[in-house]
């Protein structure tokens, strides 16, 4: 593992605030509206709640989901990337902690507000740790992994496994609370979606007269390779050429500016794309 200190200084800054933010929204909405995030953190909740319900005591926070993470953890060294694993670790040991010593608070009692305001909360923090090649844990760990083995969309793994835990929680402690949990999840997912960019892709068409160069532009500033076609301009009838690629959605501004400062008159359409398959580049994790 090779540290950078500027860089890994500002990736632990990052990822404490998010701990921060997210056991205070732990502490605050989740509890306060008696709501299941979904992942290793509702799951905790739901065993803490289960044996509050069932056996009149109530278990650390922290002791039942460091249990709950040992697997996803030991997938993560193996298998994703020790440096990736190990500030998630940080991430998750911090938010532990903090979520069993921080005071519970309410800020409003409204349960339809605290679902939405407490799931946008939870996917900026989400997003905060995953932007610094980090994550909350859990789940996290399995979908990625999952998704690098198979190709499935590590959201759609996550969508299923909260879907079951919410059954439980509806059948357990009524419906109206995990019904409730499905509009937190929800804008949870919608932030996370927006400000997490790394699994979307775009399709790049280049008309331009510097193909060659505009290849060298993608391949250095994404890893990613191009094809390069051969066309004709309809309105004066000159040779042109159309460099097509897919890239990472996060890359797409860098490679854009890039594209523009080769050849300020290239025409450059970017198109949502909605799946690739064959081999696309992924960074990996460190």
């Amino acid at each position: 593992m090779k540290f950078s200190l500027k860089e890994d200084a500002k990736r632990i800054v990052v990822i404490c605030i998010a701990s921060v933010v997210m056991a205070l929204n732990i502490k605050t909405f989740v509890r306060t509206g008696g709501l299941y995030p979904g992942g290793a953190t509702g799951l905790t909740l739901l065993i803490q709640r289960i044996v509050e319900l069932f056996f009149g005591f109530e278990l650390p926070y922290t002791v039942i989901n460091i249990l709950l993470n040992l697997v996803p953890i030991y997938i993560g060294f193996r298998f994703i990337g020790k440096k990736f694993t190990l500030y998630s670790c940080l991430c998750i040991m911090l938010t532990n902690v903090l979520t069993d010593i921080l005071p519970s608070r309410a800020i409003v009692y409204d349960t339809l507000l605290i679902s939405v305001f407490g799931g946008m909360i939870n996917g900026f923090a989400i997003s905060m740790c995953l932007m610094m090649n980090a994550t909350t844990g859990g789940t996290d760990f399995i979908s990625i992994y999952l998704s690098e083995k198979t190709g499935m969309d590590s959201f759609n793994i996550i969508l299923g496994f909260n879907a079951v835990l919410l059954v439980v929680a509806g059948l357990l402690f009524g419906w109206e609370k995990a019904l409730y949990s499905i509009i937190f999840q929800y804008a949870s997912t919608q932030v996370l979606r927006t400000l997490f960019k790394q699994y979307r892709q775009h399709t790049l068409l280049v008309v331009t007269n510097h193909a060659r160069r505009i290849y060298e532009v993608i391949a250095k500033d994404s890893n990613h390779g191009a094809t390069i076609i051969e066309a004709e301009g309809s309105y004066e009838h000159q040779e042109r050429k159309i460099v097509y690629s897919v890239v990472s959605r996060a890359e797409c501004k860098e490679i854009i500016k890039g594209i523009k400062e080769v050849d300020p008159k290239a025409f450059v359409n970017v198109i949502n794309t909605q799946q690739v398959s064959g081999r696309f580049y992924q960074r990996p994790y460190e």
